[in-house]
């Protein structure tokens, strides 16, 4: 039987480079044996129904395809729809009472501790503040992402060391759990 998946590919189709057309992410990801392949905006979303493989593999599978056709590296983080409908449910900040471009998710490629973000200041950027789930952190910025001085600092190479993250806005996060539900 075939689970449903979302593919997030991190910083494509972003200032006009790292071009990747989403007909032809759909062609790759059928070409590579997937069904009901579907894309989700411009900015590196795919879902799509594989029998075979796990999270990781199809990642690395979709990073090497990606690669292969249109010559550059992108990292890429594959998850199911049980994972994704978890992360909506476990939202720790109300989300129905949020603007969606106040509500971001950040999605590793491992589990992260809190030990990773002690040396962040939270009460320094108050009212901005994050909590972590599982392999995410959800991240409350007021004023929108592109304002939020706590996403900045959260983005930072040393903060992500060894993990690949990529991050969400709400109505992205909502609409993955709604395109992978069987």
């Amino acid at each position: 039987m075939a689970t449903r998946y979302a593919a997030l590919l991190r910083g494509i189709n972003v200032g006009g480079s790292r071009k990747v057309p989403m007909a032809e992410l759909r062609t790759l990801l059928e070409g590579l044996g997937h069904d009901g392949v579907r894309t989700h905006l411009q900015s590196g979303q795919a879902v799509f129904a594989s029998g075979h493989g796990d999270e990781e593999s199809l990642a690395a599978e979709l990073a090497a395809a990606v690669e292969r056709h249109f010559g550059f590296a992108v990292d890429v983080i594959v998850r199911d729809h049980a994972y994704l409908k978890g992360i909506v449910e476990a939202c720790p900040f109300p989300a129905a009472e949020l603007e969606p471009k106040q509500l971001h998710v950040t999605y590793f490629s491992a589990p992260v501790t809190p030990e990773r973000f002690t040396e962040v200041d939270r009460a320094a950027y108050l009212p901005e503040d994050f909590r972590l789930g599982d392999r995410a952190l959800y991240l409350y910025a007021p004023d929108g992402l592109g304002r939020s001085k706590l996403a900045e600092h959260l983005s930072k190479p040393r903060v992500n060391k060894g993990v690949v993250a990529t991050s969400r806005n709400w109505n992205t996060v909502r609409k993955l759990a709604e395109l992978t539900e069987g």
